[in-house]
């Protein structure tokens, strides 16, 4: 038995928006691990810049599950993605600084707002994977 026959492939976005969301998941995963390492800055940078790049994009977009939102409260719910996106690329616009001023401690603490917001987005905006029965 092969040791990746128990586990799960990681299935591909559907969606222009989950193709950036998942670049910027990435990028997260790996700065979370370099962020207070100062000697890795330029590389933290480059991170922090596909994450803005991403966001930035995805305010073009809508998120999927605005399908399953009633039809009168589809422009609100957007609106309300999109401000919620806004605050995190405000967010990393101010974790960007920080590591450009060497303050790799306030960074770490600014990117776990970062991920907190992230988390929160996911919940309310990300469609949820149906489980199987």
């Amino acid at each position: 038995m092969h040791a990746q026959d128990g586990q799960a492939k990681k299935k591909a976005p559907e969606t222009e928006l989950g193709r950036h969301m998942e670049k910027m998941n990435d990028a997260m995963r790996t700065l979370r691990t370099q962020v207070a390492d100062a000697s890795k800055n330029a590389a933290s940078l480059a991170l922090v810049a596909t994450i803005k790049e991403n966001a930035t994009a995805s305010l073009k977009l809508e998120p999927a599950k605005k399908a399953e939102v009633p039809a009168a409260d589809q422009a609100k719910f957007v609106a309300g993605y999109k401000e919620q996106l806004q605050k995190t690329i405000d967010m990393v616009g101010k974790l960007e600084a920080a590591i450009k001023a060497g303050d790799n401690a306030g960074a770490a603490k600014l990117l776990d707002d970062v991920a907190a917001a992230q988390k929160s987005g996911h919940k309310e905006y990300k469609q949820q994977k149906k489980k199987a029965a």
